[in-house]
């Protein structure tokens, strides 16, 4: 029973990542946009956003080969469990799908927000990692740690660039508010979410792969 149970854990644990792993490329196809649009000249940024796409889509990848070598699909979790999914909606008032990148790419005060709030999910991430590499279940699962370890060494190069072009271009640093946003989704996901989705007996596997349908290379892009 409580061998059911810790996979249990570690399943909904890997499916929300792999989730956010997937929101994450995807919402970068919509920074790139803006970022193209409004600061084409500033190659050394938009290769810093092109490479963190690519890292978000490694991890994805590396998410679904656990799952596949398990002979299970993930947990079909939704928005409620992304981190950028309910901060965006908490510091823009709409979905990531939802969101105006022509608006966002025409404003320097929407893209630095939208800069600053992919930098503090970003940290956040990594500061989650330290935790998670520490937790006995965790370390008891050598195909998730190997994973983890990964993501831990390229979050760093995830969230530097987004600092330095702010500091560039006086973008400011993260304000109270997206910072409370931040600690909120956090607190919510830890104590509420993953609790709920442990303890639900109606969660369901997903039936397909959240990029079916895309280019399935490492880039990943839309068919």
């Amino acid at each position: 029973m409580l061998k059911r149970v810790e996979r249990r854990f570690l399943d909904v644990l890997a499916s929300i990542y792999i989730y956010n792993e997937y929101r994450g490329y995807s919402s970068i196809d919509r920074v790139l946009k803006s970022m193209k649009a409004r600061h084409s000249s500033e190659h050394w940024f938009i290769e810093a956003v092109e490479k963190h796409r690519r890292d978000e889509r490694k991890h994805y990848l590396m998410f679904k080969k656990y799952f596949i070598d398990q002979g299970r699909m993930p947990f079909a979790v939704d928005s409620s469990c992304g981190h950028i999914d309910r901060l965006i909606r908490l510091t823009f008032g709409c979905g990531i799908d939802d969101l105006d990148t022509d608006a966002v790419s025409r404003s320097d005060d929407l893209f630095f927000r939208l800069c600053r709030i992919i930098m503090i999910t970003e940290i956040r991430g990594m500061n989650q990692l330290d935790i998670l590499l520490e937790d006995r279940l965790v370390r008891g699962d050598p195909a998730l740690v190997k994973i983890f370890k990964v993501i831990q060494k390229d979050e760093p190069s995830h969230w530097t660039p987004y600092r330095d072009w702010l500091e560039k271009k006086n973008g400011g640093d993260p304000r109270w508010n997206e910072l409370a946003a931040d600690w909120a989704v956090h607190k919510s996901l830890v104590f509420w979410k993953v609790p709920s989705l442990l303890l639900s007996p109606g969660l369901k596997r997903r039936s397909g792969w959240h990029d079916d349908g895309e280019d399935q290379s490492i880039m990943g892009r839309a068919a």
